[in-house]
């Protein structure tokens, strides 16, 4: 792994405590949102209110969340990764802080909506600083480091919210969420900044949002965002509809439901690791290629036999939950790849596409069908093929700039 340029090297916080603190960044979704998940129906009973007002909590966070990244990250490329830093995770440890003590829906959820905007500003900046950093070369490891220790959060925060709650009411999730921002606070505020001052943009605050429309104008980037986005909606199809497959389905109890979603999560979170062991012997294309047959694959078995057993729907999902979390790491580092300035508004249609495409999912899954776990199987199918014949195009064109290898750099030691 080479290290950061000296220019860039952290007098605080070390090269450790960097990858450390945009690690956590990074993991600011599954934390705001995961972490009090077991805490809404106690919301609901004590506001006295139905689920689906109480919902609107986690509903209108994911909206204005993805929302706030595309004003966040244009913002960085003006002023720099700092400043958003600083500025965003004050409005999100305030808000939580609000969310505490609200006594009223209307107020937690206003609060909820603040924290998503201070939240945004956070993640939308974590992946930019890693480009600020890091050589096209270097940043794969370091990508496929963050994002799995990111995918740790979704199994980790719902389990730590029920535990807070026999403790503390919903409102110490709230708390426990205030001094998460302080902690990532502090750390910024120990953060040296990543961004050289020559490669800020001048001009005026409009022309730094426009930023968003050059970037989603180079063909290379917008091509391989939708490319990379689409894997976002069987993943989180699943994550959204696992709890009824199991529990309403399969009848299994709440507790040996947590079992088998585990296993999903192995999935999720070895994926980077091992794209990161198998490119020393096999070709970056080839790889997204093999990943995306997996996953179309894996979505046809589902189809098939994935209602039978529920040990045999979490066998045949795995291959498309390790090689959708496998393809994250190559293409994110493509996508950063296409843009020599403007990284911040890249970062931030990123995370957008993200999270909207993870919301279609979630979107499609909740509708009302006969059979949840052959639309699952199928939309793994589809999405499979329609990104394996994507890439094959894609991938050829002189417009997407090329990463070096990672397996010919090991061949020629």
């Amino acid at each position: 792994m080479t290290p950061p340029s000296s220019a860039k090297r952290q007098k605080y916080l070390g090269e450790k405590g960097l990858i450390a603190l945009i690690t956590f960044l990074s993991a600011f979704v599954p934390l705001s949102t995961d972490l009090y998940l077991p805490a809404l129906p106690g919301m609901a009973l004590y506001f006295n209110v139905s689920s689906d007002l109480a919902n609107l909590t986690l509903i209108l966070f994911f909206v204005f969340f993805a929302a706030g990244t595309l004003f966040w990250g244009p913002l960085s490329d003006k002023y720099g990764r700092k400043p958003v830093l600083l500025v965003g995770l004050t409005i999100y440890t305030a808000a939580s802080i609000g969310c505490a003590a609200s006594s009223e829906i209307d107020q937690l959820i206003a609060f909820r909506i603040l924290q998503a905007v201070g939240g945004s500003g956070a993640f939308a900046v974590a992946t930019a600083m890693i480009k600020d950093v890091y050589d096209s070369r270097s940043r794969e490891p370091i990508l496929a480091m963050v994002q799995s220790m990111v995918l740790i959060s979704p199994v980790t925060a719902p389990v730590l919210g029920a535990l807070l709650l026999k403790f503390l009411s919903w409102r110490g999730v709230f708390w426990t969420l205030a001094l998460i921002g302080l902690l990532a606070l502090a750390g910024s505020l120990a953060l040296q900044e990543t961004m050289e001052k020559q490669n800020r943009n001048s001009g005026s605050m409009l022309r730094a949002l426009g930023g968003l429309y050059k970037v989603a104008r180079n063909p290379g980037f917008s091509s391989l965002l939708a490319l990379f986005s689409f894997p976002s909606i069987p993943a989180m199809a699943f994550i959204a509809a696992s709890s009824y497959i199991y529990i309403n389905g399969f009848g299994l109890s709440p507790q040996v439901y947590s079992y088998y979603f585990a296993i999903n999560a192995v999935g999720m979170i070895s994926g980077p690791m091992i794209y990161m062991r198998i490119s020393r012997r096999y070709r970056r294309r080839s790889i997204i290629i093999a990943c995306f047959g997996a996953i179309s694959a894996s979505g046809l078995l589902v189809s098939f036999f994935g209602g039978l057993q529920p040990w045999m729907l979490a066998a045949v999902l795995l291959p498309a939950t390790i090689s959708a979390s496998c393809v994250r790491t190559p293409g994110t580092n493509l996508m950063l790849e296409q843009q020599r300035g403007d990284t911040g508004s890249a970062a931030a249609l990123m995370s957008c596409f993200g999270i909207l495409m993870g919301s279609v999912g979630m979107t499609i899954i909740s509708l009302s069908w006969i059979d949840t776990i052959l639309v699952l199987g199928m939309m793994n199918t589809l999405v499979g093929l329609t990104c394996g014949a994507l890439w094959l195009q894609i991938s050829k064109k002189p417009y997407v700039m090329q990463v070096p290898e990672r397996y010919i750099a090991a061949a020629s030691r």
